[in-house]
């Protein structure tokens, strides 16, 4: 199942389609298996200038996950090197017609504008956030790399990952609902209301004003 609920995770793998998606909402802790493609702005251009030129895109993105990540050369040994993932609002200018192409999913960094959110809704789509900072921790759920399209773009060429519970926060669901607007809405109420504050803990410390 390209979505499985477990008590210890949210498993998701492609192909996913719409149904996949309605089981997700805003702060759900997912990982990912099997694979994913990776994709930056230079290869988003690329393959949507190409589109625009009638040409097929590289890969069937029916159902499929995108990463916006540039990940770095591998050291030997190894498969992958640092995999965090890049600003996903650069990508804002081409996501829509990547939904229309038939993705499902986004793994990135950071919050999307208002096009990109309608564009989620309207297409049956979601958004996760990978932990930044964090892509040397990242590789390591990361078992196989293979370049598939753009190869002169070099690192930011479009590759093939298979992954093995690669862990993301699902952000921005079908539903319209945001991880990070819903952060910003917490914030400002406990700003309007004050931070909680216990009883008695005003005054800890002081004395009771009796001489002794």
């Amino acid at each position: 199942m390209p979505v499985e609920k477990t008590d210890s995770e949210i498993r998701i793998s492609e192909p996913l389609n719409e149904d996949d998606i309605a089981q997700l909402k805003a702060g759900d802790h997912v990982r990912f298996y099997g694979t994913i493609y990776t994709a930056r702005d230079a290869a988003h251009k690329r393959l949507i200038s190409g589109v625009e030129e009638g040409k097929e895109p590289p890969v069937d993105l029916t159902g499929q996950i995108i990463y916006y990540v540039g990940p770095t050369p591998a050291r030997p040994g190894r498969v992958i090197g640092s995999a965090g993932p890049t600003t996903s609002m650069r990508m804002d200018p081409f996501t829509p017609q990547m939904l229309e192409l038939g993705v499902k999913m986004l793994i990135g960094k950071g919050g999307r504008g208002p096009m990109v959110q309608q564009a989620l809704q309207d297409h049956k789509a979601a958004y996760c956030l990978a932990v930044g900072g964090a892509g040397a921790l990242l590789s390591k759920s990361i078992k196989s790399l293979e370049v598939i399209a753009y190869e002169d773009l070099g690192t930011e060429s479009m590759k093939k990952l298979e992954v093995d519970g690669f862990p993301a926060i699902l952000c921005c669901d079908m539903f319209g609902g945001d991880l990070l607007q819903q952060g910003r809405n917490q914030w400002r109420q406990q700003d309007k209301l004050g931070s909680y504050e216990p009883i008695g803990t005003a005054s800890a410390g002081k004395t009771d004003g009796g001489g002794k």
